[in-house]
C-alpha cells in the first residue's frame, strides 16, 4: 500500500500561539520513514493553505519562493515604514533645535549671577538705617583737648560744627568703625562694584584670592587693609569710580598705579587718602565747609577725592616712586590740612577743565607756590629746588614711632 498518510497533532507553541506537528508516514513496501514537521512545515520548507471546495490542502513550499510574495514584501516594507518616518522625525526636530542654539541666552542661577552695581547713595542708605548704636559708643568725633591748647583752639581754632550737622558726622565716624562684613549683601556689592568698575571686568570675582592685588590691595582678603578707616575706605573709593565726574580721574589714577617704575597700590593709597580726610574732619579742619554747605558727607567725599588728585598730581610730575610713598603721604597730609579750601577749589576746577575738554591745566606746585603765604615762599626742600619747604615737612598719615621715622612706607 503505497501512499501518504498525514497525522496532524495541534499543540500549544511559544507565546499561546497554535503550533501544528504534523508526521509523515510513508509507507513504502511495508516500511515507513517518519519526517517531523514544526507547523506543517518539514525543515527547509514552508507550508501554504490552498482552500478549494472547503477542503484545506497543505503544500510545502520552499522558503526561497517567499521572496517572490508581492504580499509579504509589502508587509515588511510597512513595518520598516513607521520606523523610518520616526528617525526623520527625529532628525529634524533635532535640526531645528541646533538652528535655535543661536537664539537662546544662558541663564544663570541666581547665586552665579553678576551682582548689580552699587551707587555711593544706595550703600550710604543702607548704614543710615542700620543700627550703629555699638559702634557710635566708640567714635571719636574730636580731639580732646585740655588746659592751654583747648583755650587756645576755642580762640582762634576753626569753628564748631553746626549743632545740626552732629548726626552726620558722627554717621560717618561710625562707618569708619564699621569692618567689611562677607555676610553683609551691600558690603559684598561695594567691594565687586570697584573691582568691576576698575578692571572693567562685568562677572564677580570671589572673596578671597590674588585678584584683589590687581586692583591695589596687599593681599587675598581686601578686609586687612582696612585696619584705621573701616568701610568707610570702600565707601570713599566707591564715590570716586560711581560718580560719572570723578570716574575719569578714578581711572587715571588707577593707571598710573599700573606703571612700570612709577606703581603703586591702588586702593591702599585710596585708604591713606581717606584717613586723611577723616583726620582733618576730628581736627575740625572741615567744619567751616560743611557749616556753610550744610552736609558733611558731601564734603568729606570731594576732600577724599581732592587729597587722591594732589597726590596724583604730585606723583606724576615728579616721577615719584614706591620708595618715596611715606614722604609723599606725610607732604600730601599737612598740605591738605592747611589748605582745605585750596584744595576742593582745585578740584572743582580741574573738574571744569575736564568737561569743557581743556585738560589738566596746572601741576600741584605751580598752584601750590601761587596760593602760598609769604613765610612759606622762604622756604623750599633742598632735595627738589623748587618744591615747597615749610608745607612738606610734617608727620605721616600712619603716625609712625620715633624709631621708624624716616622710613617710606604706604600702611
Amino acid at each position: 500500500m503505497e501512499g501518504e498518510i498525514i497525522l496532524a497533532k495541534h499543540i500549544e507553541g511559544l507565546n499561546g500561539l497554535p503550533q501544528e506537528c504534523k508526521q509523515t508516514v510513508d509507507l513504502t513496501n511495508g516500511h515507513s520513514n517518519h519526517k517531523p514537521e514544526m507547523n506543517g512545515v518539514p525543515p527547509g520548507h514552508a507550508i501554504v493553505k490552498e482552500h478549494s471546495n472547503g477542503n484545506s490542502l497543505h503544500k510545502p513550499v520552499p522558503i526561497a519562493a517567499l521572496k517572490q510574495n508581492g504580499l509579504l514584501q509589502s508587509l515588511a516594507a510597512g513595518s520598516d515604514q513607521p520606523k523610518t518616518e520616526e528617525v526623520n522625525s527625529e532628525v529634524e526636530r533635532a535640526r531645528e533645535e541646533w538652528d535655535a542654539l543661536e537664539s537662546i541666552q544662558p541663564v544663570l542661577p541666581e547665586e552665579l549671577a553678576p551682582s548689580p552695581l552699587i551707587s555711593f547713595n544706595e550703600a550710604l542708605q543702607h548704614f543710615q538705617t542700620t543700627d550703629l548704636a555699638e559702634l557710635l559708643k566708640n567714635i571719636q568725633p574730636t580731639i580732646r583737648r585740655t588746659g592751654l591748647a583747648a583755650i587756645t583752639h576755642f580762640l582762634f581754632g576753626p569753628p564748631r560744627l553746626h549743632r545740626e550737622l552732629l548726626e552726620e558726622r558722627d554717621l560717618v565716624f561710625a562707618i569708619a568703625q564699621c569692618s567689611l562684613d562677607s555676610g553683609q549683601p551691600v558690603h559684598m556689592r561695594v567691594l565687586q562694584t570697584i573691582y568691576k568698575k576698575l578692571t572693567g571686568n562685568r562677572n564677580d570675582c570671589p572673596r578671597f584670592g590674588p585678584h584683589w592685588e590687581n586692583v591695589g590691595f596687599q593681599g587675598t582678603d581686601p578686609a586687612t587693609d582696612l585696619r584705621g578707616t573701616g568701610f568707610l575706605g570702600l565707601m570713599h573709593t566707591l564715590y570716586l569710580v560711581m560718580d560719572p565726574e570723578t570716574l575719569p580721574l578714578a581711572r587715571d589714577i588707577y593707571k598710573l598705579s599700573q606703571h612700570p617704575v612709577q606703581n603703586f597700590p591702588f586702593s591702599v593709597m585710596s585708604i591713606n587718602m581717606t584717613r586723611i580726610a577723616l583726620h582733618a574732619l576730628r581736627e575740625e579742619v572741615l567744619s567751616k565747609e560743611c557749616n556753610r554747605r550744610q552736609q558733611v558727607v558731601g564734603v568729606i567725599n570731594d576732600f577724599y577725592a581732592a587729597t587722591f588728585l594732589h597726590l596724583f598730581q604730585l606723583w606724576k610730575s615728579e616721577q615719584k616712586t614706591i620708595s618715596d610713598s611715606g614722604y609723599v603721604l606725610k607732604e600730601v597730609e599737612i598740605f591738605a590740612k592747611k589748605n582745605p579750601k585750596q584744595m576742593l577749589r582745585r578740584l572743582e576746577t580741574f573738574l571744569k577743565e575736564r568737561r569743557a575738554g581743556i585738560g589738566h591745566r596746572a601741576s600741584p606746585d605751580s598752584l601750590s607756590h601761587s596760593n602760598r603765604s609769604p613765610s612759606d615762599r622762604g622756604s623750599t626742600l633742598g632735595t627738589q629746588g623748587t618744591k615747597e619747604g615749610k608745607e612738606m615737612n610734617f608727620t605721616g598719615v600712619c603716625d609712625l614711632p620715633a624709631e621708624m621715622e624716616g622710613e617710606a612706607r604706604l600702611i
